[in-house]
Parts: C-alpha cells; structure tokens; sequence
C-alpha cells in the first residue's frame, strides 16, 4: 500500500520525532512511503528516509496536484498546519484522510478546517486520556467515534542504548527533565519539587532552557544545571540521570516521549499522577506517580534509597516497552488496520 505523510522528520518536538518512528514503522510493515515536505527540508534527514526506501516529493503547495501517486493514496499529518490548509485538495484527489493530533485540544485553524471540509476520514489517539479530550471537542464538527483509532506513538527501541547509570550509597543522585522551550511544558515548582527531595546528596540537570523557560523555573539552585535546547544529544543527556522527575506547569501530557524514552535508555520516571502517565506507568512497578509535590519528592527520595528497588523497576519498565508499548508488531497492526478502513471506505463511497 502506498502512504503519504505530509511533512517531515526533525530534530525538535514530539510530532517531528514520531513522524519519524512512524516512517520507519511504516516502512518494517511494507508501506511503500511517500512524504511530501512543506515546503522545505533538511538533506541529512532525506537521506535517511532515502536509505529506507521512502521517497521525498518536493513541490510548492501550487503544485500538489502534481505529485505521482498522490491521488487515491491515504495522506496521514501530525499536527500539520498545511495538512489542514490544503484537506479539501487533498480530499478532491480522493485521499482518505488521515488527522493526528499531538495536544488534549484543538487549534483554531483545525477547528475551521473541520467546520469548512468536513472531520478527516480517520482520527489517530495516543492515548485514552487525549481520546476522552478531544472526541467531545470533535463531535460538533461531524466526529463520529467509529472513525477514532487508538494508537501508541512509535517508538524504535533499536535507536536506544540500554544502559542504565548506576547508583551506590552516598554518591550524588541525579533527577532532571528534557522538554522543549515552552512554558506550558515546565512548571513553577520544579526547583521547590528537587529541593524537597530527602537525599543529602541530591543534584539536578534539566535540558529544554532559553529565557521562557528561566522565566517559568527562576534562578536554578547550586546543585542544579541547565541545557539549552538540544545542547547535547538526548542519548547522552540520559545518561547523566538516575531519575526523571518531569513536571509540567500547564500542559496535559497525552503520550510523553521523554517518558518512553527514559524508560529505553535505563532511567526510572517519577511523573505527576495524571494524563497519559497513568497509561504508560504501572504504578510502583515500571515507575512512580505521584498526587502532589510531596509524593513527587518523595518518590524519587525513595529511588535515590534504595537500588535494588530503582534497578528493578528499570528493568519492568523496559520489558513493558519490549512488549507492548513500543512492540513493532502491535503498532504495525494497528496502522494496517485503520489504512485498510479507510481505504475501503473510500471505495464505497466510489
């Protein structure tokens, strides 16, 4: 089956990413991939997707009428403004349509585009939590629940060393949190949070930091550092931690990459008791969740204590990813499902 994403990989932001988790699942499944940029692209990132098999068209938004195989093929974009600008071209080719959003709530310029072409033919959810969001904000716009498919966010362990930093008694602990640069993403309280952790030995590095975030965390205590924004990989990054303590200060996380990435690389997650963590995390055994700041702290305080404890929820939370969270199969299968729906829908509508 051919498939066309709309846009492409990068570096930053959890659409970016997962297109890119998404391609090369598409690909492991047989999809013969196509991507149309919009409008521009970076090389590095061709060539990668050139060595998959997958074909770049690149074109000026003019043009879309021109791109071989385009008509009749599924169009799939993660929160892709120009998916939405251009749907009712894309639906004049006979493209069966394919949204997903990466929020717990809609954009104005997806509102509008729903009202005025109609919802997409199938609707992409990572998680319960952004189901139950969104599925009432998409219902006055002509959703219908039977076009709404539940689907994790692909994750390619193979791009993840497994190697988790050990920790011995009396040595420094170190919690932190990698988000982007957006307030929403950082809380407040972060530095209140670390503080209250009961470890004499406690340090701290977070990575996400430009003048919006300083703004939201303050001054960062003496035994915390801060990364700019991808200033070093995010590979690397985890390796410097024992714990990943995320809090956010107004975003709801829908399905948190970092945590699945944390969870890859051999860092134990301590997450606030809500939103997509309560489907990624069992609680007390593939990491924490915490109610409050204090069970926050606590939490980690209690990691920090007690190794064996750390090490094994370390390992539970990798074999969860193994298999089931970020299983190949599992998701390939999902995928194929929902473009055979709408594909067939497509030619009953013919």
């Amino acid at each position: 089956m051919r498939v066309f994403l709309i846009g492409y990989p990068g570096e930053m932001g959890g659409a970016n990413t997962e297109a890119w988790h998404t391609v090369k699942l598409w690909r492991r499944a047989g999809f013969d991939v196509h991507l149309i940029p919009t409008w521009g692209f970076d090389n590095r990132w061709k060539l990668r997707l050139d060595a998959l098999g997958c074909v770049t068209h690149v074109t000026r938004p003019e043009n879309l009428e021109r791109v071989p195989g385009l008509p009749g093929s599924p169009v799939v974009g993660f929160c892709n403004g120009e998916f939405l600008t251009h749907l009712h071209r894309f639906r004049a080719l006979g493209c069966p349509l394919v949204w997903a959003n990466c929020m717990t709530f809609l954009f104005d310029h997806e509102k509008k585009a729903f009202t005025d072409y109609g919802p997409a033919d199938a609707f992409v959810f990572q998680s319960e939590f952004q189901r139950q969001q969104l599925e009432p904000q998409l219902a006055p716009l002509g959703y219908d629940t039977t076009i709404g498919h539940l689907i994790r966010g692909a994750f390619d362990l193979g791009e993840w060393e497994f190697r988790p930093r050990p920790h011995a008694a009396n040595e420094p602990f170190v919690v932190g949190r990698v988000a982007r640069p957006d307030a929403d993403k950082w809380s407040s309280n972060t530095w209140r949070i670390y503080d209250r952790i009961a470890y004499r030995h406690r340090q701290s590095v977070v990575m996400g930091v430009d003048e919006r975030t300083l703004a939201k965390l303050g001054s960062p205590p003496p035994w915390a550092s801060i990364l700019r924004p991808m200033a070093i990989p995010t590979s690397q990054y985890f390796g410097l931690l024992h714990c990943l303590l995320p809090v956010n200060g107004g975003a709801r996380e829908n399905w948190p990459r970092a945590g699945l990435e944390a969870m890859a690389a051999g860092v134990p997650v301590v997450a606030q008791n809500d939103w997509g963590w309560k489907e990624m995390i069992d609680h007390g055994v593939t990491g924490f969740l915490g109610s409050c700041d204090e069970e926050l702290a606590h939490y980690a305080a209690t990691l920090a204590y007690d190794e064996d404890l750390r090490q094994k929820m370390i390992a539970a939370a990798r074999e969860k990813l193994v298999r089931e969270l970020a299983n190949p199969e599992v998701l390939a299968a999902a995928w194929v499902k929902l473009f055979e729906t709408v594909t067939l829908c497509q030619k009953v509508a013919a």
